[in-house]
């Protein structure tokens, strides 16, 4: 009857898991300025609590902690415009740059292969019309997604509001939720759930400070101008996905361009940027961000890659915080303990094998 029972348990799992994933996965709009708004709110208790001790209304604390997250924002958004203007200012020397390239590698490729240069304008103008008809569908496509983007920075801030307002709530939503049996474990697990987030955000700076070293490092070895500028720039930069990590490689880009002449040392700066960001996503924070949680780098990095496949960029940063708690509650719960064993970072140093 064990094995049968043994069966059942785990069937009864794999189907959690996956009405919880296709939850998860079609609820995107909701759960992540939801649990973005839980992870700011977490971050700011603390300074929530203090303020109230010194005597301002839990309205009043509330309202100062969003202004610095806003305030935040606001900076990271101001340096990522600064750039972009830089970049633009540069833009009339850059483009008169390349179609200096351009005309030598024609006349290269003239030379040296027999491509008249009436060839490769007929070329270069099939390839841009087969451009434009891409430029229609990528500029919905980036509408959209700009539109969802601003929704969830509205939304976050306002579900981080009603979290540290209605605290109290919540919790006695979590005790009711937890019973008589584990009510007395309750304010234990969501005490370490707390610093816990803390100990994500010192491991995210950490992060941070390694990427814009190495960024740093490549860029001096490239002889690029402001190499410690630009490298804190662009890892700090990349906390904003995508459009973060592209804008401010930019001016690196067209600096080492314009001091050094050659095409190589813009593709040597991408190339530095590249690898670093490898090193970043598979080596650097599963490393960083486990050692900071407590949690196993294998299980971290399943929380990365987890994320992106159902959260995207968002999940990316947000599920590693869910095994860190999960990793919490399997400390309390004898029920978990053989999820402590994959989540805990000492189990994967120890072991018969």
């Amino acid at each position: 009857m064990q094995p049968v029972r043994n069966t059942d348990n785990l069937a009864r799992s794999l189907v959690l898991v996956l009405a919880g994933g296709s939850l998860l996965y079609f609820g995107k709009p909701l759960f992540v300025p939801l649990f973005m708004g839980l992870l700011v709110a977490m971050i700011m208790y603390p300074v929530c609590t203090t303020l109230e001790r010194w005597g301002a209304s839990r309205t009043v604390g509330v309202t100062v902690c969003l202004v610095i997250v806003i305030a935040l924002f606001a900076a990271l958004l101001a340096l990522l415009v600064w750039q972009l203007r830089s970049f633009l200012g540069d833009w009339p020397m850059l483009a008169a740059k390349l179609e200096g390239s351009l005309t030598d590698v024609k006349q290269w490729l003239a030379l040296n292969f027999r491509i008249t240069l009436e060839v490769q304008d007929n070329w270069l103008h099939d390839q841009a019309g087969q451009v434009m008809g891409f430029i229609g569908p990528v500029l919905r496509g980036t509408v959209n997604v700009t539109a969802n983007t601003l929704f969830m920075l509205f939304m976050t801030p306002v579900f981080a509001a009603l979290f540290l307002f209605h605290r109290r709530v919540f919790v006695l939503f979590l005790e009711k939720m937890a019973g008589d049996r584990y009510a007395h474990k309750l304010e234990t697990i969501l005490r370490q759930v707390i610093r816990t987030y803390f100990q994500y955000v010192k491991g995210m700076i950490l992060v941070y400070l390694v990427v814009g070293v190495l960024n740093t490092i490549g860029l001096y070895l490239l002889d690029v101008p402001h190499a410690f500028l630009f490298g804190m720039l662009t890892a700090i930069m990349t906390i904003i996905p995508y459009f973060g990590i592209i804008v401010s490689a930019l001016l690196p880009i067209s600096a080492a361009w314009t001091v050094h002449g050659s095409i190589w040392y813009p593709v040597g700066v991408i190339g530095v940027f590249s690898f670093v960001q490898y090193l970043e996503a598979n080596i650097i924070f599963p490393k960083i961000v486990a050692a900071q949680l407590n949690v196993s780098t294998w299980a971290t990095l399943v929380a990365i890659l987890a994320g992106g496949i159902v959260w995207g960029v968002a999940g990316m940063v947000l599920f590693i915080p869910f095994v860190a708690m999960a990793k919490i509650a399997a400390d309390h719960l004898d029920e978990w303990a053989h999820w402590r064993l994959l989540l805990a970072r000492a189990a994967s140093g120890k072991g018969s094998g």
